[in-house]
């Protein structure tokens, strides 16, 4: 253990100590996270872009930046401790057909898959 960090856990308390390790794995899987999503993104960019804007709800000026990332890039803004990507849609109707208990009836999600497609990335969802 470095000396930074056990410095660091000697200020907390013994209480919040498990609380701090936990929110520390947290940050590191959220950087994961983010760096997985943007070289998947840039990468659906480079295969198929219009696909890409759809399946990922991009308008053509935030994949244009995207797809033009450095590497260096790529990392820095993974590293931020906020999750880059975000539940595209908040409409409970659209969460509870996706989830239907009737697996076997495809009714709800073709009927999801419509409102979705219907929904613009500039739009709130």
């Amino acid at each position: 253990m470095s000396q930074v960090s056990a410095l660091a856990e000697a200020d907390v308390p013994p209480a919040l100590q498990g609380v701090s390790s936990s929110m520390s794995r947290l940050g590191a899987e959220i950087r994961d996270a983010n760096l997985t999503y943007l070289l998947l993104a840039q990468q659906m960019l480079r295969v198929d872009r219009s696909e890409a804007l759809y399946r990922l709800g991009l308008s053509s000026e935030v994949a244009d930046i995207l797809a033009s990332l450095t590497t260096a890039q790529l990392l820095k803004i993974a590293g931020s401790s906020m999750l880059l990507a975000r539940f595209r849609f908040d409409d409970s109707l659209i969460w509870n057909l996706l989830s239907s208990p009737k697996r076997d009836d495809a009714t709800p999600r073709m009927h999801a898959a419509i409102l979705m497609a219907s929904r613009t990335a500039g739009s709130k969802a």
